[in-house]
């Protein structure tokens, strides 16, 4: 499944437009307080464990946006757009994405890809 921030793809045309589709991931503040209590990791302001959570957190919402985009039968997501929200008093963190699963025309061969002389 190709996914892209941009609204079109190079060389490939939008045959059909198939809807919104989004994914969510919700980290609770237990993960934080762990976090907290095990950062030995912290390097030039930089927390590892930090890092790991927010990414785990990001293909979770990846994965499930992709999902969704399947069902509909897509073969991409375009337009995607990521977000980071801090919400209730226990500080749980959400990421979220959302984008629109479309039709492209073509497959670029896998393992090969295009140059501007093709």
């Amino acid at each position: 499944m190709l996914i892209t921030t941009t609204p079109t793809v190079e060389r490939r045309s939008i045959i059909h437009y198939r809807g919104l589709v989004t994914g969510e991931a919700i980290i609770g503040a237990n993960i934080f307080r762990d976090m907290l209590a095990s950062m030995r990791d912290i390097i030039g302001g930089r927390s590892r464990a930090y890092e790991q959570a927010l990414e785990k957190a990001r293909q979770v919402a990846t994965d499930e946006m992709v999902e969704r985009a399947t069902t509909m039968k897509a073969n991409a997501v375009i337009g995607v757009d990521i977000d980071y929200e801090v919400f209730g008093e226990g500080g749980m963190m959400m990421v979220s994405l959302s984008g629109t699963a479309v039709l492209l025309s073509g497959e670029i061969p896998q393992g090969k890809l295009p140059t501007t002389s093709e």
